[in-house]
């Protein structure tokens, strides 16, 4: 795994989250609630993490997630997406 030109993600990651997106779209269109998409994935990568880091990684990405949200990061990524059903 390499990482990009500023150290800071691996190369591959754009890559992984378009095939993310892509699930994620898919799930929708089969009327799987955003609620269990949403679930399952978190449930899927802690599984992954656990399998493949130790605890002090693994709460060092959950800290970034969090600080995400309380920044508001994620409100404004909210307000540029167009609504789907459970997040308004």
């Amino acid at each position: 795994m390499q990482l990009d030109p500023q150290g800071m993600a691996p190369e591959d990651l754009s890559h992984a989250g378009s095939v993310v997106d892509k699930s994620i779209e898919y799930m929708i269109g089969q009327n799987i609630a955003p609620i269990s998409v949403a679930s399952a994935l978190l449930g899927g990568a802690l599984g992954l993490m656990a399998r493949s880091m130790k605890d002090p990684a693994i709460a060092n990405v959950l800290r970034s997630a969090l600080h995400s949200v309380e920044s508001g990061e994620l409100e404004e990524l909210r307000q540029s997406s167009p609504p789907t059903a459970g997040n308004g």
